[in-house]
C-alpha cells in the first residue's frame, strides 16, 4: 500500500491511477488529518508527500512521522514544486528517503518508488508473524491484520517471547526470566495477569495464545 498526501486532486488521482496500473495499491489524501487518521488503521509501505498542504506543511508532517516510533521507519518520498537545492537538502535532512520536484514524469516516479522500496526492504529488521499477528522487534510495534495494537513494554516482551517460538510451550518460569529478569515459582500470577490483558488487546487474535495446563503458554497448535 502507498499513501499519497497531495491536495491537488488531478495530481493525486493521476498518481493513484498510475500506481494501480502497475499493480501497486494506493490511496490518496487531500489533507494531513485524513492521512494520520488512516495511519491508525493501516500503515503503508511508502508515503508520497507534498510540501504545500492545507492544515500544515509537508515538512511538519514528515517530522511528526519520524518523531513517532511506530512510523519512524516508514519510507517517505517528497513531491513538491519547491525544487531548489536548499529545499531538497532540507527535505532529505528531515528524514525523507527521496525528493522529486514537480513537474515529474510518471515513469521516473515509478522508478524512484521501486528504488526506495528496494532500499528500505533491505533494511527491514526481523519480523515475527503468526495467524495475523506481526511483531516488529526493531521498532517495538505490533499489528494484527495490519492494524496497530498498543501494548505496554512488558506485554510486548511477553508476546515476543511467545511468537518467536511458535507452537513451543514457554513455562511461567521461563517467561518470568525472559521478560522480568528473575525466577520465582511464587510469582507465576504476574505472568497470568499479563497474558490476560495481552489477549484482550489482541482481540480475536488473542485466542492464539493457548494455556498449557500445569506448564505455561504457547502461540498456536492444538494442545491445551
Amino acid at each position: 500500500m502507498i499513501y499519497i498526501v497531495e491536495d491537488d486532486s488531478s495530481i493525486r488521482e493521476l498518481v493513484a491511477y498510475t500506481l494501480g496500473s502497475q499493480g501497486m495499491e494506493a490511496e490518496g489524501f487531500e489533507c494531513p488529518s485524513a492521512f494520520f487518521k488512516a495511519l491508525e488503521t493501516r500503515v503503508p509501505d511508502l508515503v508520497l508527500l507534498d510540501i504545500m498542504l492545507p492544515e500544515t506543511d509537508g515538512l511538519s508532517v514528515l517530522k511528526k512521522l519520524k518523531g513517532t516510533p511506530a512510523y519512524s521507519r516508514l519510507p517517505v518520498i517528497m513531491l513538491t514544486a519547491k525544487g531548489s537545492e536548499y529545499d531538497t537538502v532540507l527535505g532529505l535532512d528531515s528524514g525523507a528517503d527521496d525528493y522529486i520536484p514537480k513537474p515529474f514524469g510518471m515513469m521516473e516516479l515509478l522508478a524512484r518508488i521501486r528504488a526506495v522500496l528496494r532500499r528500505t526492504g533491505e533494511k527491514k529488521g526481523e519480523v515475527h508473524e503468526y495467524g495475523g499477528i506481526q511483531v516488529y522487534p526493531d521498532s517495538r510495534r505490533v499489528t494484527v491484520n495490519g492494524s496497530e495494537v498498543s501494548l505496554t513494554s512488558k506485554e510486548f516482551d511477553l508476546l515476543t517471547a511467545l511468537i518467536s517460538q511458535p507452537e513451543k510451550v514457554c513455562t511461567r518460569s521461563q517467561l518470568l526470566s525472559t521478560v522480568w529478569g528473575y525466577i520465582s515459582d511464587g510469582e507465576s500470577r504476574t505472568v497470568d495477569v499479563h497474558i490476560k490483558t495481552l489477549r484482550q488487546k489482541l482481540g480475536e487474535a488473542g485466542q492464539l495464545i493457548e494455556t498449557v495446563r500445569g506448564m505455561g503458554y504457547k502461540i498456536g497448535g492444538s494442545e491445551k
